[in-house]
Order: C-alpha cells, then sequence, then structure tokens
C-alpha cells in the first residue's frame, strides 16, 4: 500500500536565510594520523589545523598591554611580531604545548604589567606593595609554567635514581636497600681486611736448595 504524501506540506514557503536565522557550520578536521594537510602556522600553535593556531596567536596578543590608546601603525605591529616570535621560538610541537606556550606568554605579560605598575611615580605605597606581590606570584607561576613545558616535552623519558651501592667480599656491588639475611646479615660489619694470625714460618724452595749437605761419619 502506497503511503500519500501531503503535497501541501511540501510547498510550505521558506524564509530567506538572513546572519541572524543562518546556522553557523563548523568543520570537524579529522585526527592528525589521517590529516594530509600542510598547516602554514604549526610553528606558532602546535596544530595542524591553522583555525586553532590563528586563535591562539590571537589570544597571545591581546594579553599584551600596548598602552592607553594603541594606534595601528609600526610600532602596534612590532609589538605583535615581537609575540609572535616569542611563539616561534617556543616552538610548539602539539596543541598542548601551544597552550603552555601560550599561558607561559599570559603570565609573563601579566608579571612585567603589575612590575610596571608598581614603578609608576604616582602609584601609592598600598598599591606598590600590591603590585609587586602580585608579581612575585606571577613570576612563581610563570617558572612552574616553564618546568611544565620542559617536563612535557621529556615525556617517556626514563629516569634512574641510584640512592646506595654496596659493594661486598668478591667484588658483588648490590644497588639500593638491601636486607641480606643469613651469614650475609654482617658483611658490613666485618673487616675487609685478613685479620693476622702467628703461624709457622714457610721455607721458601729456593733456600732449601742452596742448603750444603753435611758429611755423616760411617761409625756414627
Amino acid at each position: 500500500m502506497k503511503r500519500k504524501v501531503n503535497k501541501s506540506a511540501l510547498n510550505t514557503e521558506q524564509l530567506p536565510a538572513t546572519p541572524e536565522t543562518k546556522a553557523g557550520i563548523a568543520y570537524c578536521p579529522p585526527p592528525d594520523e589521517l590529516d594530509t594537510g600542510v598547516p602554514e602556522l604549526k610553528h606558532l600553535g602546535g596544530s595542524k589545523s591553522d583555525q586553532w593556531n590563528l586563535m591562539l596567536c590571537n589570544q597571545v596578543m591581546s594579553t599584551a598591554w600596548y598602552g592607553r590608546n594603541p594606534q595601528p601603525g609600526k610600532d602596534l605591529d612590532d609589538k605583535r611580531t615581537a609575540i609572535l616570535s616569542f611563539m616561534a621560538g617556543v616552538n610548539p610541537k602539539d596543541t598542548i604545548e601551544g597552550m603552555m606556550a601560550a599561558q607561559l606568554f599570559a603570565s609573563h605579560a601579566a608579571a612585567m604589567e603589575c612590575y610596571r605598575r608598581a614603578m609608576l611615580p604616582d602609584q601609592s605605597l598600598e598599591g606598590k606593595q600590591m603590585n609587586l606581590t602580585l608579581a612575585a606570584k606571577l613570576t612563581k607561576a610563570n617558572a612552574e609554567q616553564a618546568a611544565a613545558l620542559s617536563k612535557y616535552r621529556g615525556k617517556g623519558q626514563q629516569k634512574v635514581v641510584v640512592e646506595h651501592v654496596h659493594v661486598y667480599q668478591g667484588g658483588q656491588a648490590i644497588v639500593g636497600q638491601v636486607t641480606p639475611g643469613g651469614s650475609m646479615k654482617n658483611l658490613e660489619a666485618q673487616p675487609h681486611a685478613i685479620g693476622y694470625a702467628e703461624c709457622s714460618p714457610v721455607r721458601r724452595e729456593n733456600e732449601e736448595q742452596k742448603r750444603e749437605a753435611l758429611p755423616v761419619a760411617g761409625n756414627a
């Protein structure tokens, strides 16, 4: 049995799409192992998606202080170029390193801004102390972020720490904490040198060969 289709439902009037009513479409990129694209900004954001790299660069540049009324021109462009040069110097290898590099610059910029405000000529004593305190916290956070980035880049590396090395008789070396049992229990307390003990002197073979035989009388 055929299903009847309501033709009137197909003739409904559709309103033209406008920027307010048009739905946006987000593109979902493939995973890195399947992405054959060649990004141009990977050295700045660490991602194979330049959309991400561009967004991260804009976020980083927005954390810097350009003055009260920054004017477009060479000075502003040079400051932004300097920020991007920092990101390129870090050269993030993936998106995680890109985020950590961005946060590294953000904490640095915030700390320097607090130091700048603390040194203003008309700054009050309370304001100076507050800015210096914040700057110290931001500087500490910046150092922790740098250490975290260095640790993340060294992931997968094994670190071996030797705490104790015990060398016993016979040249046997044991690394780490050792609790010997039985006759091995008191080896550490025993002397390594052979103790002195009195005994009969041992004649050397060469000395007996040098001795002359004495004549013996036949009637003796």
